[in-house]
This record gives structure tokens, C-alpha cells and sequence, in this order.
């Protein structure tokens, strides 16, 4: 499989279930302030809502860059360094929505093989914390890009379980009933 046909159906699958998660929690919870559900969090020493969702858009969109050996361009930057400081500007849901169908656009205006042009080279991620890491495009999908999408990805949806947000298993993986048998479908 290559990256391309890995990485894009997941991100593209996954953000469109972080966008419906908050459709739910704006319909279920109207009477909370978008700014205060946004900035919930699980415990006082992790990133609030709003930087779990800034920073899943910013890996689903940082990966096409990196896999390209193409410079992640100032917005991207700017996206992670509002993540970074999403507890003093939360921001509200339609801005949060605003984020994830930019990202949307992005990942669903790739080519096919987009991904899969410099599968040889090595990536070097910085870390802010001064650790380096250097791997190959497949480590650095399998290793770095998914894990780090899912952790924020994952975090924002117990947040928003821990805000009394209804959602169940069947919300975070709606994409699988397009797989559905026709005959379950007919019989129920």
C-alpha cells in the first residue's frame, strides 16, 4: 500500500469524524459557551480542546510536506503555535470547523501517488525540546504522523466525552458502515 492511499483516506475519514463529533456537541450542548467546551480539558497539564483539534488538522497537513521534502509552509507554523496557545484563545466551534474543512480541501486536492515521490529520503523532525529524530518516509507514517494525528484526535474525543458530549464507538469510526453488507442492511 503506498503512503499516499494510507495516509489520505485515514485523515481525510478521521477529521470528517472530528468535525460531526462537534456538530453533536454544539446540538447537544447549546446552552455551553463554545469557548467553554473548547477550552475543556482532560487534566490541567495537557492542551485544551481547541489545540487537540488545531493540532490534528496540523499533522494530517504537516505529513504532506514532510513526505514531499517540501518546507511546511508559515501557516502550518502558525497553525501549531495557535495550538500551542489555544488556552488563551480557545476560538469557537465554527472556527474549529473552519480549521478541519481547510484541511479537508487540502488532503482531498492531492493527486493519487502524491505522497509516495520521495519514498527513499530520510526526515528529520526537530523537536522545540531539542531532540532530533531522523527516519524513513515509511517510519516516519507508521511511526511519527499516525500516532501523533491519533493521539490528538483521540484526546479530543475523550474530552468531549468528559463534557457529557454523547458520542459512542460507532461515532469515531462512522467510516466503516460504507463497508456495510447489503443483505444486514436490508434485513434490519
Amino acid at each position: 500500500m503506498s503512503l499516499t492511499d494510507l495516509l489520505v483516506p485515514t485523515y481525510v475519514q478521521m477529521l470528517r469524524a472530528l468535525s460531526s463529533w462537534l456538530d453533536k456537541a454544539d446540538k447537544q450542548l447549546p446552552e455551553v459557551e463554545s469557548q467553554e467546551l473548547l477550552s475543556a480539558r482532560l487534566t490541567p497539564d495537557m492542551y485544551p480542546l481547541s489545540s487537540q483539534i488545531r493540532f490534528a488538522c496540523l499533522q494530517a497537513q504537516e505529513a504532506r510536506f514532510r513526505l514531499r521534502a517540501e518546507l511546511i509552509p508559515d501557516c502550518l507554523n502558525q497553525l501549531g503555535r495557535e495550538g500551542q496557545n489555544a488556552g488563551d484563545r480557545p476560538g469557537s466551534i465554527a472556527e474549529a470547523q473552519a480549521r478541519i474543512n481547510e484541511s479537508l480541501t487540502d488532503l482531498c486536492s492531492l493527486e493519487p501517488g502524491a505522497l509516495d515521490v520521495c519514498t527513499d529520503q530520510v526526515i528529520v523532525l526537530s523537536l522545540p525540546n531539542k531532540m532530533t529524530f531522523e527516519m524513513t518516509s515509511e517510519q516516519y507514517a507508521r511511526d511519527w504522523a499516525l500516532p501523533q494525528f491519533y493521539f490528538h484526535l483521540n484526546t479530543a474525543y475523550a474530552i468531549l466525552r468528559a463534557q457529557k458530549v454523547e458520542l459512542g464507538k460507532a461515532d469515531y469510526v462512522q467510516h466503516i458502515f460504507s463497508y456495510r453488507k447489503a443483505e444486514f442492511m436490508s434485513e434490519n
